[in-house]
């Protein structure tokens, strides 16, 4: 336990969803971890490799020293590029050798948060490589490594979890991204309102509000005539949120009610992370 009870439950989502990855992939044979993911461009080393990397930086073990290759189509940005270089370094790496440097990363990193005493708003650097308040790097982390979970289960083809102490913290983020989504990316007109309402197993209902300067807030009341209602099962909309899929793959498994353009628009820019 943590002295501090606002960062233990980004600690103990992190735990749940860090070893749900360790006993999905260590019996795997060393064909499996060539499988693709819904990540782009990342295979099932590619994802472990990341979640060891990233927990490694939080311990604060510098990062290696290494080049990337030119042909890797994926990465196109300077961020995607920082990600890279603690993937593309394990590229080689035999599965003993990544389940081995996954055990003993989860190891140090669950001990360092069990004797975690700093205060939560201590700067650190945070995932992303950026100096951030540790209860934020803490929540961001618990975040990445629970939807990257789902990554390998959808690659293993070993559902579950969808429920899981990270998935409500993923909700929590991704409600928070709505705004932006709904107001920026799809262009909601001013004075509007978009609903979404989304089914078990993580069900929730939000409405997404655009003021008179077109600027977006969201709250959990029902709005009484919104422009669009979307209606869809949890999993499809963290996997739209985190650009898993593509929204023409799962336009089946939503249900717009209202301005068909505008649901159109939303679903096609929801996707906050890759």
């Amino acid at each position: 336990m943590t002295v501090h009870p606002s960062i233990q439950s980004y600690a103990d989502a992190w735990t749940h969803s860090v070893e749900a990855i360790s006993e999905l992939v260590t019996p795997l044979a060393e064909g499996s971890w060539n499988l693709a993911t819904p990540c782009p461009g990342w295979s099932v080393r590619d994802v472990v490799s990341h979640v060891i990397g990233l927990d490694c930086e939080m311990l604060g073990d510098p990062r290696p020293i290494h080049s990337l290759p030119r042909d890797l189509y994926h990465v196109q940005t300077e961020l995607q590029r920082y990600m890279e270089v603690q993937v593309d370094v394990r590229r080689h790496h035999t599965a003993p050798e990544m389940t081995a440097e996954l055990e003993y990363t989860i190891i140090r990193r669950a001990r360092q948060l069990r004797n975690e005493t700093r205060d939560p708003q201590t700067t650190v650097r945070g995932p992303l490589g950026n100096q951030e308040p540790l209860e934020e790097a803490l929540r961001k982390r618990a975040f990445d490594v629970w939807v990257h979970e789902q990554d390998l289960r959808t690659a293993l083809d070993t559902p579950g979890n969808l429920d899981s102490p990270g998935a409500y913290v993923a909700r929590d983020i991704l409600i928070s991204g709505l705004p932006k989504a709904v107001a920026k990316g799809a262009g909601a007109p001013a004075n509007s309102a978009v609903v979404f309402d989304v089914g078990e197993p993580v069900d929730f209902l939000r409405t997404v509000r655009i003021d008179a300067d077109g600027r977006g807030t969201v709250d959990n009341a029902p709005s009484l005539g919104p422009a669009v209602t979307l209606a869809l099962d949890w999993e499809t909309f963290f996997r739209l949120c985190c650009g898993r899929v593509k929204a023409g793959a799962v336009r089946d498994r939503v249900k717009v009610d209202g301005d068909q353009d505008l649901g159109e628009a939303i679903l096609r820019n929801l996707a906050m992370t890759v």
